[in-house]
């Protein structure tokens, strides 16, 4: 990436606003005149959008040395005073003991639970010692995160998007039956387009029959999601495997039209130039045409007593906070190149002038090209596989999206790490992410611990490198300039919206923890739980923003008994990770409410979880400076399934649940796309020494992390994957084998 798109969320030009005022990238200026009507106190006022985003954060800083007296590993099960009763109580095998003798905790199976509450109520009634986990923490946060977006998203934009794909539809045919020549095939596609967004929102909603003949097969595709298929009205190869609703949209009918309707306008390109791989150079014209007529109008056309352009913004807005900016061109981007071109008195027929429709062109090739591939086109490369043919790659895929996919930095990653930027596989063998190609192996997956690795976790890289997964001719060096990159980022780089925060929770987790924390955390076997933890929460964060995070692409080649002192519980001790997880929590609450978005339910929902988050951070650094806990303390970690209920109050059952899946990237080679799904909830059993110089075990929960291969025609949603999960689970990575036994 270049040094303007670390400052700027890639240097999307791209409008970000509060309410209805508009502030643009790159230059960080507001439009004069705004688009549509400007706010009396608009949030942002005067501000970059980057900036005004990270706002919202503020850090809570942690400084301490951790002091807890080590043990000796292997454990000494005399030592511990209360292992005969948790080797009673969970009937641990010789396995499932060895593993906690050699690294102070194991995780096992027990009872199949997919509700983290419950665990903790449960080992109050088997009064087994409580070990509150990180696992919970960011389960608890993913709760908030997709409970909140999808009451957003089904009280306040449903209908938003229904009035522009309304005013828009309206708009089109208008300029349809005024205009000529291409301009009038041009404004008959964009017909054809909100045609097709109204009819997945309105089942009843009528089609104009003038596009009868293309609206009818593009709602078929879409229903028969097959894979890549020539678009009946943009001609070039769309992926329709994509708009089966996956994440929380399958629980109503509601969000099920809301997801297939913003992916369609996420997704499609209204591609700016031909090529043999996608369309042709007349129809990249007539597509630009089109782009231009939506960009020239959305701020003048009404729909309920406000412009659609206002609606765009608003939408925009909120979920530029929770996921971030898209990568590809928008309205409002073209709305700025048209204005430089035609100036401010244009109107639509100045597009026939084929001079300046070329001017317009050239302006628009010099913005960004985006920086991921969606697999607009389904675009073919050949070798020789260098980081360069990518960016031919993306070239191709360059237009305005209505509303875009964003920019996720895992997607990016995920597309620098595989064909054609990692080149032609060296190893030997058959590893995750090799494909044979139609001319040779190939690496056509990425893997989740490719962004952990990127993230810091030499861990992770440990893991890739003996699995025979980095074995390609320039991985080293992508992933080391991918490091660089992301190494370089300052604490308001990280915290630009809601989907970066949380990384940048995670990133607290693959850390090498060394003298000083307790003796289980400094094993190898507790580096690969954390990392098994921060897979599985980025499970749920592109769970929670399936419809939103742009998916990258490979391109296609061609109580226990009465003792002299109480067992007490334990708090995983990762203040700096409580510390950001917080910082989050209060950035969405600040931010969202800031936004008037945020129900009451839902800002209390966040209140509590505040509240226990700090609560956290401060009984770890009593931990890791070796203090005793008070008895208020002891009484918070053995009540914690119940000080948790407050965080998931009016949640429903299945918003609770752990056993979520989301596909993260598609290999148009194999036809296969990668799952990462997060099943049953484990238990770890993990011995921690208090300051008295006694050993106790303690239960927490732990996430548990699933990643495969899997037909892209039959993408899987949650109800799938809880049947898979129940009749034949795919296995779990051999490197988890460290700290999990199943037997």
């Amino acid at each position: 990436m270049r040094n303007d798109i670390k400052l700027l969320a890639l240097s999307i030009g791209i409008a970000i606003v509060a309410a209805t005022a508009v502030w643009m990238l790159p230059a960080q200026q507001p439009i004069s005149p705004p688009l549509g009507p400007a706010p009396s106190e608009p949030i942002f006022a005067g501000q970059g959008p980057k900036v005004a985003l990270a706002s919202f954060y503020e850090p809570e800083n942690v400084f301490l040395e951790p002091s807890v007296p080590p043990y000796t590993l292997p454990l000494d099960m005399a030592t511990v005073v209360n292992f005969s009763r948790i080797n009673s109580k969970f009937g641990l095998t010789e396995h499932q003991i060895e593993v906690l003798k050699g690294n102070g905790f194991v995780v096992v199976p027990w009872r199949s639970y997919d509700d983290m509450v419950e665990v903790y109520k449960d080992l109050k009634i088997e009064n087994v010692p409580v070990f509150v986990t990180s696992d919970t923490l960011l389960h608890l946060y993913h709760i908030q995160f997709n409970e909140i977006l999808k009451d957003i998203e089904n009280e306040k934009f449903f209908d938003k998007i229904k009035a522009l794909s309304e005013g828009m539809l309206e708009e089109s045919l208008n300029q349809y039956d005024s205009l000529d020549g291409n301009l009038k095939e041009a404004a008959k596609r964009n017909v054809a387009y909100f045609a097709v967004g109204l009819k997945l929102l309105d089942p009843d909603a009528l089609v104009p029959d003038v596009v009868e003949d293309e609206v009818n097969p593009e709602l078929q595709l879409i229903e028969q999601h097959s894979g890549f298929v020539p678009s009946p009205i943009f001609r070039y190869k769309e992926d329709y495997s994509q708009y089966v609703p996956r994440g929380h949209y399958t629980q109503d009918e509601r969000l099920k039209r809301y997801f297939k309707a913003m992916m369609w306008y996420g997704r499609i390109a209204f591609l700016l130039r031909g090529d043999p791989d996608t369309i042709s150079e007349e129809d990249a014209k007539i597509q630009t045409m089109g782009a231009s007529l939506i960009a020239s109008s959305m701020d003048r056309v009404k729909a309920d007593n406000a412009s659609v352009g206002a609606f765009w913004n608003r939408i925009y807005t909120v979920t530029a906070f929770f996921v971030g900016l898209a990568d590809d061109l928008t309205p409002y981007e073209y709305k700025e190149a048209i204005s430089e071109v035609f100036g401010e008195n244009f109107e639509a027929i100045d597009l026939e002038n084929n001079d300046q429709l070329l001017n317009l062109k050239a302006v628009l090739a010099n913005m960004r090209s985006p920086e991921i591939y969606g697999g607009t086109g389904n675009v073919g490369v050949v070798p020789p596989f260098t980081p360069e043919k990518l960016k031919e790659v993306l070239d191709k895929s360059k237009g305005m999206r209505l509303m875009g996919q964003r920019y996720v930095p895992d997607s990016y990653m995920f597309q620098n790490l595989v064909e054609p930027a990692v080149g032609w596989f060296t190893g030997s063998g058959t590893p995750f992410t090799m494909v044979i190609s139609i001319l040779g192996p190939i690496r056509g997956f990425p893997r989740g611990l490719d962004v952990m690795a990127v993230l810091g976790s030499d861990r992770a890289f440990e893991i890739l490198e003996a699995e025979g997964d980095t074995a390609y001719e320039n991985y080293w060096e992508q992933l080391s300039k991918l490091r660089g990159e992301f190494a370089a980022f300052d604490e308001n780089n990280w915290n630009r919206n809601l989907y970066w925060s949380w990384l940048y929770a995670l990133k607290t987790l693959v850390a090498e923890y060394g003298e000083g924390y307790p003796t289980f955390m400094q094993t190898k076997a507790w580096q690969d739980k954390e990392l098994n933890t921060a897979l599985a929460s980025w499970t749920e964060l592109r769970h929670d923003t399936i419809l939103y995070a742009k998916q990258s692409y490979t391109p296609m080649v061609t109580s226990l008994p009465p003792q002299p002192k109480p067992v007490v519980g334990y708090v995983e001790p990762v203040p700096e990770f409580y510390a950001r997880v917080l910082a989050l929590t209060k950035m969405t609450n600040k931010g969202l409410t800031a936004m008037n978005v945020l129900d009451q339910t839902s800002k209390m929902r966040l209140q509590h979880l505040e509240n226990i988050l700090s609560r956290l951070l401060l009984i770890t650094e009593k931990e890791l400076k070796n203090e005793e806990l008070t008895e208020q303390d002891y009484e918070f970690i053995r009540n914690f399934g119940e000080e948790l209920a407050p965080t998931v109050e009016g949640v429903e059952s299945e918003g609770k649940e752990t056993t979520i899946i989301a596909d993260v990237h598609t290999d148009a080679n194999s036809g296969m796309v990668l799952e990462e799904g997060v099943g049953y909830v484990n238990l770890g059993l993990v011995a921690y020494k208090i300051p008295d110089g006694r050993i106790i075990i303690g239960a927490g929960p732990v996430l548990s992390h699933y990643e495969f291969k899997w037909p892209m025609q039959d993408r899987l949603t949650n109800e799938k994957w809880k049947d898979l999960l129940k009749s034949e689970p795919p296995e779990r990575a051999k490197w988890v084998e460290s700290f999990f036994a199943q037997s």
